[in-house]
């Protein structure tokens, strides 16, 4: 939350030159206060385990947050109980007619497989399509990240030669953007994947702006340049053991994993794995829900679509590129 200051204090300068987040007494009094709105659509089949990760980060805010969870309608899933997904989910027939300040798309276990092989392709075109002009701002986390680069911009995803798994440092390459303020200079990131977008591909996109990256796991985070839309390769929102259950799920499956890098004391599964990227995913949430989200989107809801905008106009130039279909939402 920002720090509330006379308009000309000394400080002031100082502390904007050091992105410390200021606002002056007169904005401070016109400002209005909502709650946000924040969907999740949830592509992990572990469902119960990826909502309790992002709400968990979500909620570390003094920022009041209302989540509506959603997910595909064209796939069954098959590791959670038919009974939570009626209760606590919704479908995106069910909301289309709605705005949201800000939705997180996360990853799927489907990289092995073409885009318009997945079952459920369509139908995440339609809501990225809608994203695009009824969120103010949208978080694509791993694999959702290089859906939707291919889906709005044309980048391609590779595959590696290998898995990636493990945690792995990232330099943080735009220390100015408001993502990264109160970051250090690297910061450790939990990675698990087995495509990847390439630097060369992103920067071909005018309009795209790699934020960090890493030595070992490559382009790590990238946004538009209007902050419509943020994608992140890796996996801040991960638990301490999400890798371990990994990695003993692909054993069990006689797939024999390497045992993930940078992530259980000497390499050893059978110590405890180490978390070293906890502090770093609370400040990257805090700080998207507040400078892409709360500080930018209108206080009207339905001044949302007018104000999603910043992201259409880019949209028209990927529809003429042919990324985009024309769509009506």
């Amino acid at each position: 939350m920002p720090i509330k200051i006379p308009a000309d204090l000394p400080a002031r300068q100082a502390l904007e030159g050091e992105n410390i987040f200021v606002i002056t007494e007169d904005r401070a009094v016109r400002q209005d206060i909502r709650p946000l709105e924040i969907a999740i659509v949830n592509l992990m089949p572990t469902k119960i385990a990826t909502e309790t990760q992002l709400l968990r980060l979500l909620g570390n805010t003094p920022l009041q947050v209302n989540v509506t969870l959603l997910r595909t309608a064209e796939h069954a899933s098959k590791n959670t109980p038919a009974t939570h997904l009626d209760r606590f989910y919704q479908t995106f027939d069910e909301i289309r007619h709605r705005t949201f300040d800000g939705m997180i798309v996360t990853g799927a276990p489907v990289e092995h497989m073409p885009f318009d092989q997945v079952d459920y392709w369509e139908e995440l075109r339609a809501i990225m399509g809608y994203a695009c002009c009824n969120v103010y701002s949208t978080l694509y986390i791993c694999w959702a990240a290089q859906a939707a680069l291919y889906y709005y911009y044309g980048v391609p995803k590779h595959t590696l030669p290998r898995k990636l798994s493990g945690v792995y440092r990232n330099r943080v390459l735009a220390p100015s953007c408001r993502l990264f303020r109160g970051f250090d200079d690297e910061f450790r990131a939990p990675h698990s994947r087995h495509t990847e977008v390439r630097r060369e591909d992103v920067e071909k996109v005018g309009v795209l702006h790699i934020l960090a990256d890493s030595p070992e796991a490559g382009v790590s985070m990238v946004e538009a340049q209007d902050g419509s839309q943020v994608f992140v390769t890796g996996h801040l929102e991960y638990d301490r053991d999400t890798l371990d259950a990994e990695y003993r799920r692909d054993r069990e499956r006689g797939l024999n994993p390497r045992v993930p890098e940078n992530y259980y004391p000497d390499d050893n599964p059978q110590c405890a794995p180490r978390v070293g990227w906890r502090a770093h995913a609370h400040l990257f949430y805090s700080n998207w829900l507040n400078y892409y989200v709360y500080q930018e989107t209108p206080y009207h809801m339905p001044q949302i679509r007018k104000a999603a905008g910043h992201g259409c106009s880019v949209a028209t130039t990927r529809r003429t590129k042919g990324f985009l279909d024309e769509q009506t939402f």
